[in-house]
């Protein structure tokens, strides 16, 4: 359906996750994946979604001199807000326990920013999920990031693996949001794309 919506235009998906190309694939979207490494470092005063935001629209304008006419250039950062604080990819495994321990027991907040990128404008839209950890033991965290080596995900935690079916009690808003993409931001922004 979108791809009608868009047939004269170009997606270009500027991320490297495997998450987000299947949620692109699910929507039925034609796009081709274009990536270019940033520094994703944000000014100390942004807080919650803005840092998100800010991140999105640098992966954003780090391409937007490549775009050619009719491209939608799509670009997105995840970030997990416990209280005011900012988790992002862990390090190390000290740092993906650390993390996952001060989840324990606990709500907090995932944001997800989507920048859509044109020659002639740019969007940036985000959606929040609040999500509820159980309390975890030592040996089930352990567990989880010797197996799944969550090194890669904001907030050391992919909810579609082993964690999100036996800690996560509530959450409250889009799933989809808290693996990476709010699909449902996606697709009105495209279907009213002109």
């Amino acid at each position: 359906m979108l791809n009608e919506i868009l047939k004269n235009h170009k997606l270009i998906l500027a991320s490297g996750s495997p998450r987000r190309h299947q949620f692109f694939k699910d929507l039925g979207l034609a796009f081709t994946v274009r990536t270019k490494d940033v520094d994703e470092v944000y000014p100390d005063q942004l807080q919650g979604a803005e840092i998100s935001d800010y991140l999105a629209q640098l992966k954003a304008n780090a391409q937007k001199d490549t775009l050619e006419p009719n491209e939608i250039l799509i670009t997105s950062d995840t970030v997990v807000l416990l209280d005011d604080e900012c988790l992002g990819k862990p390090k190390d495994r000290d740092e993906a326990l650390a993390m996952i321990r001060s989840l324990s027991g606990r709500s907090h907040r995932v944001v997800t920013s989507v920048c859509f990128s044109s020659i002639e404008k740019q969007i940036t839209e985000n959606c929040t999920t609040k999500v509820s950890f159980k309390d975890l033991s030592d040996t089930e965290i352990a567990y989880y990031v010797d197996h799944y080596k969550p090194y890669d995900k904001a907030g050391a935690y992919g909810i579609q693996e082993w964690i999100g079916a036996t800690a996560i009690t509530h959450i409250e808003g889009s799933y989809n949001n808290v693996m990476g993409l709010p699909t449902h931001l996606v697709y009105n922004i495209l279907s009213n794309w002109d």
